[in-house]
């Protein structure tokens, strides 16, 4: 078996490459394999591959890639590599197996050589590692860690093309060394250590004067691009050239600067153009002052970096002092080492503190670290580290050092057992790391010298940025920082950033207003920023109007923000906004810190202050004026979070404990009623009847629930709101509210396959429901979480909350629960294969509705029942049992039932070869679909028409159908989405002749009589 990422991800055994072939799933075997041998948890994998936006579907669309890796290595006989452990995976590779694993041990081998003394054998291992590259790391691969690992593994080739350089030239093979570093420096032109070591190679091959012309031409490049100049080892080795110094023998091995080769009569100082302490391999860690060993990282150096700022403007005077303090530049006048020298210098490792006056809070101090940390990164090719270390947090909870230490040690590639558990022992183990080698570390949001104290290197070669709203005068007074004091944006400064956000002609159109608003906002980048939202938001606003709201606010409120006290920072920067609010506005503001967010509709809003709709839109609408809400579409508005934990605070401070308790209760009685009342606009023939509502609390407003067209929008805006509400609601003692609303948010996130969230409000809710004693609410949580593990592929735990379902409905001595509880065990047992099973349960549940006189339940069962007798192989019973669900939907007026019974229907006659009938069935099915909105099952049965159309012979249809029902499973970013995708691949060749051969039972959705298969006939 031979595991591949040095070029396309790929895994081979016996000459052939295993099918897997989807970029995603190239990227989950990418992720287990940089992770080899280790558990990777879901959350890990999920975190990766979406980073800050995964969608629903995002676990689902994990397991079903894993599942095909393993299928893929089944069919080689090595799925017991793949295997399940703990909520995650582990990925077995033996030795060197993987191109990675060897290619560092190749590296290693060849460091070893080195420093043995023996060159010619560590140049053959590192030329014998560099060649198992096929191509850029990763290719194939899709998901959002793919660049930054990718890039971290293109940095370790590049390091060992430098190192095979340094050796071969210290071999005097200086015309092999141009020949191949030639491509690289093209490619990299001003990657310093490269081009100096390509200098070099020209010099020794007799090019002297394309070496200086090249300087040259990287220099100015520096210059005019990044503003710095040339490093120490580029500088040096461009004196090289200029003195003749060319490499004559090998280099000596070791960590530190190796002695310089023999020199022309006359010369007195040269380097040495051979390892050095620039890149991973050049030194060796060896024990720290406190005793700790390092381990050797394995893996690619780590890329911590934030985004670069979209919106970064001038700074010009701070980047020039910030890369005065780089190596090489002429501003030090000496020429020495200075602070944050990469170079290996004798100076101490420092750091440098970025710091606001005053403290200021939203001057932008992270912004300018991060933009200068990607600049200057290339500098630093043994990675970059970052850590927001949440010093001024409104919660107070800032990231204690051992904390950020043991992230950076996990990105070190440090195993945990090897992780000291004392902080002194941690922070040696940080400073063996990074002795000798190339490390930017940026610690963001410091709170004093004792937080940062702990995570300074101990040796120069590395740089560490900190920015903090103290001047932390200790860390410049013991450890020698250096500081740079952020001011405000100067106004030419604050002009440009507005018009970037603006745009140019809007800018221009008024420049009297423009100045005012720049003036008015005293330079404060964070501001500026709140200002140019809410003018991008609201295009039809003059921005005079915005400048003549500043004006009105009292502009001398913006002072505030030089205060000495970081507490109050963030208020200052709205208080000037807040203080002008009269008392009703000020309230209202208050109250939306008690909202769970992330945004608010007008009715939530009427029911937490308990006034009329018609007195809280104008109140609305002033607070939008003021800045503190964004009415992000029409009646909807939401609130930065730093103006929510604003407001939540302000909330505390002037409303009793009693006036919160009740507004929170208000807003929570109303997402409970209105969630239940589109819930049955959803589904209104549901299984399960929902729980009986109290009547609303005095203050709440329920409004119009008029259509299902309206209970879907309302879903779709409310869910994320909906989802908080029930945390909210548990977490304050509101019990029955938890469970009610978790109830009633089923029938939506399981159509939408939100199954991920369905199980996490109905944890919620099980919990809430139990601490209540609540029985029902207990059954109610347990059957949410069955549904959920079943769609998660969870089949154990879908048997084990729907036996504790039916335990607990033998207690309430409520049989119609029984049998919807019988029900969904059939849909998880036809999930698992076992169809005689699954028909058992589903004449259990239709005896029990009969006895009920339940005839909502009795079509549900009958429908599951003929899809059952379909799938094994019963088509007369099948169309008995269907044509009976359907007479009952259509009596008892459910066009859901009905629709999903043309669907069984459909089948049915596909199975017997009748595939016009089939095809007249599918469509009805389709219709009403639509007619209800039901975008998931109208794309199954978009699947299933395709492939009638297809056995009736017209390819066309079909492939119509797939690409409609494709895109419908695109669009809810569901997985079922390779389903008509993989039959649209194959539909080459003319169709084949089709027995009846049934597909398996899928009982979705809410209700557990809802019949798709999960898989078609092929």
């Amino acid at each position: 078996m031979r595991w591949s990422v040095l070029g396309p991800v790929q895994v081979t055994a016996g000459g052939r490459i295993l099918a897997i072939d989807r970029p995603q799933q190239r990227a989950v075997l990418a992720l287990l394999l940089l992770d080899a041998d280790r558990l990777v948890s879901a959350g890990q994998l999920v975190a990766a591959l979406w980073a800050d936006d995964p969608p629903a579907t995002a676990r689902t669309q994990v397991q079903v890639c894993v599942s095909r890796i393993r299928a893929a290595l089944r069919a080689e006989g090595a799925a017991g590599l793949l295997v399940t452990q703990g909520g995650g995976y582990r990925l077995t590779v033996r030795g060197t197996e993987l191109d990675l694993a060897e290619f560092t041990a190749a590296v290693e081998q060849a460091r070893a050589e080195e420093a043995a003394g023996r060159p010619v054998e560590a140049a053959r291992l590192l030329r014998a590692g560099l060649a198992l590259w096929r191509g850029p790391a990763l290719a194939g691969a899709a998901g959002a860690f793919v660049a930054t690992a990718a890039a971290g593994l293109d940095e370790q080739r590049l390091a060992a093309h430098e190192r095979l350089a340094a050796v071969e030239l210290g071999l005097g093979r200086c015309t092999g060394v141009a020949h191949s570093l030639r491509p690289l420096v093209a490619a990299h032109p001003l990657r310093e250590p490269l081009v100096a070591r390509y200098l070099l190679a020209l010099a020794g091959c007799g090019q002297q004067a394309a070496a200086l012309r090249l300087y040259a031409e990287t220099r100015r490049q520096l210059v005019d691009e990044l503003g710095v100049e040339p490093g120490a080892e580029l500088a040096e080795a461009h004196l090289r050239v200029l003195r003749g110094q060319v490499p004559a023998r090998t280099v000596p091995p070791g960590p530190g600067p190796s002695p310089a080769p023999d020199r022309p009569a006359g010369s007195t100082t040269s380097a040495t153009p051979g390892p050095t302490p620039t890149t991973p391999d050049s030194a060796e860690p060896g024990p720290d002052s406190a005793g700790a060993v390092a381990p050797q990282p394995v893996g690619p150096p780590p890329a911590q970096l934030p985004g670069e700022p979209v919106w970064f403007t001038g700074r010009t005077a701070a980047l020039r002092e910030l890369n005065a303090l780089l190596p090489g530049d002429p501003a030090a006048g000496d020429g020495t080492t200075r602070t944050g020298d990469a170079g290996g210098g004798d100076g101490a490792g420092r750091a440098v503190v970025i710091s606001a006056i005053a403290g200021t809070a939203g001057v932008g101090k992270t912004t300018l670290a991060v933009h200068w940390a990607h600049r200057i990164a290339h500098r630093y090719p043994d990675g970059q580290l970052y850590v927001n270390l949440r010093g001024f947090d409104l919660d107070g909870r800032a990231v204690p050092p051992a904390e950020a230490l043991r992230g950076f040690l996990a990105a070190l590639h440090v195993p945990p057992q090897r992780v000291p558990t004392d902080l002194p022992g941690q922070s040696a183990l940080f400073r063996s790391l990074l002795a000798g080698r190339r490390v930017l570390v940026l610690l963001d949001n410091a709170r004093d010298d004792e937080q940062v104290r702990p995570l300074l290197p101990g040796s120069p070669g590395s740089l560490v940025v900190v920015t903090s709203r103290n001047r932390l005068t200790g860390l410049v007074v013991s450890d020698g920082a250096r500081p740079v004091t952020l001011d405000l944006l100067a106004p030419a400064e604050s002009r440009e950033l507005l018009g970037r956000r603006l745009g140019r002609g809007r800018a221009g159109t008024e420049p009297a207003a423009l100045n005012e608003i720049v003036r008015r906002c005293a330079g404060l980048p964070l501001a500026l920023a709140i200002v140019a939202a809410r003018a991008v938001g609201q295009p039809d606003v003059p921005l005079a109007a915005l400048a003549a709201e500043l004006r009105d606010t009292n502009a001398d409120r913006l002072a505030a923000l030089e205060t000495g006290d970081p507490a109050t920072d963030a208020r200052a920067v709205f208080s000037w906004s807040y203080r002008a609010l009269d008392a009703e506005s000020a309230r209202l503001f208050r109250l939306l810190g008690l909202h769970p967010g992330p945004d608010v509709a007008r009715p939530a809003v009427a029911s937490l202050a308990g006034l009329p709709l018609s007195r809280v839109g104008p109140v609305l609408a002033g607070l939008a004026r003021a800045n503190l809400l964004t009415e992000r579409v029409p009646g909807r508005y939401a609130m930065h979070d730093l103006l929510r934990a604003y407001a939540s605070e302000l909330c505390h401070e002037a409303e009793p404990e009693a006036e919160r308790a009740a507004a929170r209760s208000r807003l929570l009685d109303h997402y409970l009623h209105a969630t239940h009342a589109a819930d049955h606009l959803l589904d209104p023939y549901r299984l399960a009847r929902p729980a009986t509502l109290p009547a609303p609390e005095q203050g709440v407003t329920v409004g119009d629930r008029p259509d299902h067209a309206w209970a879907t929008g309302w879903f779709t805006a409310e869910h994320h709101v909906l989802l908080a509400a029930v945390e909210q609601a548990a977490g304050t003692g509101l019990d029955r509210h938890a469970w009610m609303l978790a109830a009633a948010l089923t029938t939506y996130l399981d159509r939408r396959g939100h199954w991920p969230e369905l199980a996490a409000a109905h944890r919620t809710a099980l919990v809430a429901a139990r601490r209540r004693g609540d029985l029902a609410g207990q059954a109610l949580a347990h059957r949410g979480l069955a549904i959920a593990c079943t769609w998660l592929g969870d089949h154990r735990g879908a048997h084990l909350h729907y036996g504790r379902d039916l335990e607990l409905y033998r207690e309430l001595g409520d049989d119609t629960g029984r049998a919807h509880t019988h029900l969904g065990v059939s849909w998880v047992l036809a999930r698992q294969g076992r169809h005689r099973a699954a028909l058992d349960e589903t004449q259990r549940a239709l005896d029990l509705y009969r006895v009920a006189g339940y005839r909502v339940g009795q079509a549900k069962a009958l429908n599951n029942l003929g899809w059952l007798h379909a799938r094994l192989g019963e088509p007369g019973p099948a169309l008995h049992c269907c044509r009976a669900a359907l007479r009952l939907h259509e009596e008892n007026g459910d066009r859901h039932g009905a629709a999903l019974t043309w669907d069984s229907l459909g089948y049915v006659h596909h199975g017997r070869g009748d595939h016009g009938q089939a095809a007249d069935c599918y469509r009805r099915a389709l219709a009403l679909h639509r007619e209800l909105g039901d975008r998931y099952d109208e794309a199954e049965v978009l699947d299933n028409l395709g492939d009638t159309e297809r056995a009736a012979g017209d390819l066309a249809a079909a492939r119509r159908a797939w690409r409609a029902a494709s895109a419908i499973f695109d669009e809810l970013r569901h997985p079922d989405a390779d389903r008509p995708r993989a039959k649209l691949a194959a539909t080459a060749g003319p169709p084949r002749p089709q027995s009846f051969r049934p597909a398996p039972l899928v009982v979705g959705q809410t209700a557990p009589g809802r019949a798709a298969p999960a898989e078609r006939h092929p």
